[in-house]
């Protein structure tokens, strides 16, 4: 599937937001840099060419459309693609708000289907 945004299969769109949580539009790096990693299939600037480790184990290898999909949030993987830049704070702090992006889209979703 080459979507944009995370999507669900029965509800289509529902956030610009990457597969870990980032929310594309409100990031820095958007634009010039990046595309978001749903609209070049992972291949974002930062992981050197090759796919995001953490796109291709949510879509490559798990299919699923989102790490909030996964039993194992966060994981080994979200910790190993830190950015450098982040203090241990806000490198926590990014990972608690990715979580709760992604939490959000799945209640959204449930009341959209009528708490599916």
């Amino acid at each position: 599937m080459n979507d944009e945004t995370i999507k669900d299969k029965d509800s289509g769109p529902a956030h610009d937001v990457s597969v870990c949580g980032t929310d594309c539009a409100a990031c820095r790096c958007r634009g010039t840099l990046c595309k978001g990693c749903s609209a070049c299939g992972g291949k974002v600037f930062h992981a050197g060419g090759g796919v995001c480790p953490i796109y291709s184990c949510v879509k490559e290898r798990r299919g699923l459309s989102d790490c909030g999909r996964c039993g194992q949030l966060p994981c080994g993987i979200w910790r190993s693609t830190r950015d450098p830049a982040f203090t241990d704070a806000e490198f926590e702090r990014s990972i608690a708000e990715r979580i709760k992006t992604l939490s959000d889209i799945r209640r959204t979703e449930g009341a959209e289907h009528g708490g599916r």
